[in-house]
């Protein structure tokens, strides 16, 4: 999966192993018939995650969902969906499957420093069909019913519950596990579920309804659960609570921040039980050159359920988080994630999750061999930037491709040719009976 030079189909999995004249049947059928979860492969590797990982307090992991574009309409899971590419102004539609990948970030030091995403899970997260025009009322209450059962947030319950249980069977009980998402998972199913010594924090919007604790009075009747009312625009804009100047990692430097926090705060939308903290980030300043006019980006609302823990380690968190779209990039460009042209429904699950698997596998192996704050190149890098005054942070997933298939010897392996399959069989009929005898069989499986 890793060495290949072509698209990394079935086909050219086996072409790359030496078994092009050979029996393909048994390879297909590893993802379309055998028993096996790809959440049990990913279980196996986080131990290796956490030798790497330095000694802390706090996991911290990302979590969001990508498509993987397919112009088939029979591949399972597949559907119309929004494309993240389109621009603002035209949002675009494309046929693609959908997936909800969770990374651990691996820090290289415990001062603000850049991190590392390695994939911990691949989770096929299809959507609901679409309802027919002349569909009952019964068949509309289950439908919204299936709705609920296959959304986004259900599924990343399901794998921020089963990293969880994972940590806790790879002995890090004791550690609480951070995790850093967009504002789609910033919501009620997904704050209100939020399984034993987890913590979430993610964007909100500015104009959100949150409330201070409420206040203890002597007013008879029930007492109250929220106090009074503000926004977070409110309190980026109130001048009484001071900004503050934190330093964090991001976009290949350190960066000075300002930011704005307010705790504990509570959300109808978690109840009154769980106290929240809001911390506001102010817009950063930059020029798109040395003569234009002084710009500003949007400022980001973050609320998150530890209010506990050091803001500059929140802070941090959530700037680790865009690693995860590099995990993206790179297991669509380069890894080869979602080239497989396989059907089944099986297949259309297991092949991009051992692809991303394969993914992790690599830069843990290459964390362990060169060290995880390893920057020095270790390829031969083209001639033009052989004198470049910018120097890479880490080395680059290109780069330790480049350097497996140079390391990797060519296919040794010479199986029997079995020329006696038929070319074509009717689906219908029953397969001919083998001519390869048992014991043929058997040497064949134990080569």
């Amino acid at each position: 999966m890793l060495t290949a030079d072509d698209r990394r189909t079935i086909t050219t999995l086996l072409e790359t192993t030496g078994k092009a004249q050979c029996d393909w049947s048994a390879d297909y059928r590893v993802f379309s018939r055998d028993v096996w979860e790809p959440a049990d492969v990913f279980a196996r590797l986080v131990p290796s995650i956490l030798a790497v990982h330095p000694v802390g307090d706090t996991i911290v992991a990302s979590l969001d969902d990508t498509n993987i574009q397919k112009s088939g309409t029979k591949i399972p899971g597949v559907a119309y969906r929004r494309d993240p590419m389109s621009p603002p102004f035209r949002p675009n539609f494309i046929r693609a499957q959908r997936f909800v990948q969770t990374s651990l970030a691996v820090p290289f030091a415990s001062v603000p420093s850049p991190a590392r995403a390695i994939p911990v899970g691949f989770d096929h997260a299809p959507s609901v069909g679409k309802l027919r025009k002349d569909a009952s009322d019964d068949d509309r209450r289950l439908h919204r019913e299936e709705e609920k059962q296959l959304s986004l947030t259900a599924y990343a319950n399901v794998a921020i519950n089963r990293l969880r249980e994972t940590l806790d069977a790879s002995g890090t009980r004791a550690l609480r596990l951070l995790l850093a998402v967009d504002g789609s998972y910033t919501n009620q199913r997904v704050l209100r579920h939020l399984p034993a010594r987890t913590d979430l924090i993610g964007r909100i919007r500015k104009d959100a309804v949150l409330h201070h604790p409420p206040s203890v009075s002597d007013n008879r009747g029930r007492p109250r659960s929220y106090g009074t009312e503000l926004t977070p625009e409110q309190v980026r804009q109130d001048e009484s609570i001071p900004w503050k100047s934190i330093q964090v990692f991001g976009a290949g430097r350190v960066h000075d921040c300002d930011i704005k926090e307010i705790a504990p705060l509570l959300w109808r939308k978690t109840g009154p039980g769980q106290p929240l903290r809001l911390i506001i980030i102010r817009p950063l300043a930059y020029r798109r050159s040395k003569s234009s006019r002084l710009l500003y980006r949007q400022p980001a609302y973050l609320i998150t359920t530890d209010v506990h823990s050091s803001v500059e380690k929140l802070v941090q968190a959530y700037f680790w988080r865009w690693d995860i779209e590099v995990n993206h990039r790179d297991e669509k460009q380069l890894i080869g994630v979602g080239e497989a042209q396989v059907r089944s429904p099986k297949s259309a699950e297991r092949v991009p999750a051992f692809a991303v698997a394969c993914y992790s596998m690599l830069l843990i192996s290459a964390a362990k061999a060169f060290g995880i704050a390893a920057a020095e190149p270790v390829v031969d890098r083209p001639k033009w930037l052989t004198n470049s005054s910018r120097k890479q942070l880490r080395l680059s997933t290109r780069q330790l491709l480049k350097r497996l298939k140079a390391e990797r010897p060519g296919p040794t392996l010479n199986l029997p040719n079995f020329e006696h399959f038929a070319s074509s069989v009717a689906r219908r009929m029953k397969l001919p009976k083998s001519a390869v005898s048992l014991d043929q069989a058997l040497q064949h499986a134990l080569y």
